[in-house]
């Protein structure tokens, strides 16, 4: 496996184990687990992050939640059939575990790198508070032809260069990744909590093929 298409997503998480391990799927014998981990923003406020995880990286039968670890990976996605459509789920598919003493400070707890392509025309508003915010959907190749496609948020300035993109333009974006909670509406009266995943921009390049 190519380095160079590691390294067009690399995410670094340190936080709080907040679950046990479900059992997601397994690959030729190998068992993967989700687990949630909290991480802290500088404003206080967590981010609850899912991890995708082997079991022979980290012993799937105890218990560690309110342990600290640090783990390195991709922030990957994949297609879940459900509700008559396909639903993006986002997972952070973890490479390197360590178990760590406690939370550093939040700058240092929650990085991501990715190199991609825009998929889908960006979609520029303004919040009701006068916020100028641009989604962005980048497709990130992965080795053997398959790509992850990865929700990015950008702000202010970024929100408006990032406007102007094309679909195709290949971007390099730096950033965190969070969480955010919205209601999905069932029936007419009804609705459900869910959690969407996004990489909040702190900065990104246009690169220039």
């Amino acid at each position: 496996m190519s380095d160079k298409i590691i390294e067009n997503n690399q995410v670094t998480i340190m936080g709080e184990i907040a679950s046990g391990f479900t059992f997601s799927h397994e690959v030729f014998g190998e068992g993967f687990y989700m687990v949630d981990v909290l991480v802290k923003r500088l404003s206080n406020s967590d981010d609850r992050i899912p991890l995708m995880i082997s079991e022979r990286l980290i012993d799937v039968t105890q218990d560690y939640e309110g342990e600290y670890i640090m783990v390195s990976g991709q922030f990957r996605s994949y297609n879940r059939h459900e509700e008559q459509k396909n639903r993006l789920v986002l997972s952070v598919f973890v490479r390197e575990v360590e178990f760590v003493e406690e939370e550093m400070d939040g700058a240092k707890t929650n990085s991501i790198l990715l190199d991609g392509y825009i998929c889908k025309a960006p979609v520029y508003r303004k919040t009701p508070l006068g916020r100028e915010i641009a989604d962005l959907l980048l497709a990130v190749n992965r080795p053997y032809g398959k790509s992850d496609y990865i929700p990015c948020i950008a702000w202010g300035r970024n929100a408006r260069y990032a406007a102007t993109f094309q679909v195709g333009a290949k971007l390099r974006i730096w950033g965190r990744v969070q969480s955010r909670e919205y209601m999905k509406k069932i029936g007419e009266n009804e609705g459900e909590k869910r959690i969407a995943y996004e990489v909040s921009v702190s900065k990104l390049e246009y690169e220039v093929e």
